[in-house]
This record gives structure tokens, C-alpha cells and sequence, in this order.
């Protein structure tokens, strides 16, 4: 639910915050003992409202590395699948972004910021809720090309869908600032706690939706 502690939990992860108890490791080793600057070298994250500077949309993709070159930038923005987006404006990847340019809607920007923290190559990804503005099909095939091509990484995906989630070594479910639940998707649907509740909601709305497009948008008695 909103507000239960997911955005806190991995913040504590590049050390925004200090743990007051516990340790997080990473390869074994308290992330204490590592310097801010090496451990965020090492820690790519998006965060839900992405942030995009005034400059191209190459810019903003290759700000982690401004020397990368077009195809490296063309390259994680496909990932992202936002490339094909991009090519549609006059410009290309030379359009400006913002005031000074083109608005681009809250699913571009998402997705531009994805192939920006892709540029960095670090082998710790935080997607903070960062899929929440695309629609479920490109949401999957941005998990898709996440798993071929950053398959050594660790992924760490925030969300409030469980589709998004269901593919995941682990998941931890979160409630008033405790970890409810944990376990992957199949045990935590036959343990019949709040991860089964929300899959059952939502399965039931994905259901109705569908059930709308076929009978051409009507709705008879859903």
C-alpha cells in the first residue's frame, strides 16, 4: 500500500538514509564500510517522478556519460523502448526537452530516464516505481529487454502491480514500515495473505477491462 516504507527501504540502499539497526550488505559487505560516492557509482536508480534537464533528449540519456555515442544512447533507449518514440519527433534525439521544447508525456519520461540509469551500467538497478505511467504491455516488454540485456544485474522493482512483479526471485510485500509477507509468487498466492488479496483484485479489474473491450466499451452490469 502507499505509504508502507518501499520507497524508505531502498533509499536506505545508497545510503539517503542511515540504518539505525541491522546491516545491508551487498556481496557481503556492510555498505557502511563503503564510501557514499563509491557506492552510488555502483547503484543505478529511477525514481517514480523522474527528473529531465532542459538539454536534447540525447543529453539527457547520456548525461551519466556525455561521450557516449548515438548508438550507445540508442541502444539503452531501445531497451527502455522509447526509442522508436523519439524518432518520431522532428528532431530525433537533438529535440529539446521542457520549457524551450517538446512536452513529453509521463511514459516518455519514465522511459527516458530507464535508458539514462542504463547508460550508467552499474550492477545494482532501483526501479522506483518507475513503470507506473506506461501501460502493462510495455511494461512488460521493458522487463523483458531488462532481463536480456542487464541479465548479471540486481534488479529491484517497486510497484503496486503485481504482473510487474510476479517474475521476481523475491518478493517482499509491505505494510506500516514491516515486511508483511516475502517469498516468490507462487508462495506467497498459496499462503493467502495480502499479496493473494491484491492479486485477486487485480485480476478481477484486468478481467472487467477486458470484458469491456470485447463487448465494444459497454458495461453490463460490471
Amino acid at each position: 500500500p502507499s505509504g508502507s516504507g518501499k520507497t524508505t527501504l531502498c533509499h536506505l540502499i545508497p545510503r539517503f538514509y542511515e540504518i539505525d539497526s541491522g546491516a545491508i550488505k551487498i556481496d557481503g559487505q556492510d555498505i557502511r564500510g563503503l564510501t557514499r560516492l563509491s557506492l552510488r557509482r555502483n547503484i543505478g536508480m529511477v525514481l517514480q517522478e523522474p527528473f529531465l534537464f532542459s538539454r536534447t533528449i540525447r543529453e539527457n540519456i547520456a548525461a551519466v556519460r556525455p561521450g557516449a555515442g548515438i548508438e550507445e544512447v540508442r541502444r539503452h533507449a531501445g531497451t527502455a523502448h522509447v526509442d522508436e518514440a523519439i524518432l518520431e519527433f522532428d528532431e530525433g534525439y537533438d529535440t529539446i526537452v521542457g520549457e524551450r521544447g517538446v512536452t513529453l508525456s509521463g511514459g516518455q519520461k519514465q522511459r527516458v530516464a530507464i535508458a539514462r540509469t542504463l547508460m550508467q551500467d552499474a550492477p545494482v538497478l532501483i526501479f522506483d516505481d518507475s513503470l507506473s505511467a506506461v501501460d502493462a504491455e510495455t511494461d512488460a516488454q521493458i522487463r523483458a529487454s531488462l532481463h536480456d540485456t542487464k541479465g548479471s544485474a540486481t534488479v529491484i522493482l517497486i510497484s503496486h502491480r503485481v504482473t510487474t512483479l510476479m517474475q521476481a526471485d523475491q518478493i517482499l510485500v509491505l505494510q506500516n514500515g514491516k515486511v508483511a509477507e516475502i517469498g516468490t509468487h507462487e508462495e506467497l498466492l498459496a499462503r493467502g495473505g495480502i499479496y493473494r488479496e491484491t492479486y485477486d483484485i487485480q485480476t478481477a479489474a484486468a478481467d472487467r477491462e477486458l470484458l469491456r473491450e470485447e463487448e465494444g466499451g459497454e458495461s453490463h452490469g460490471v
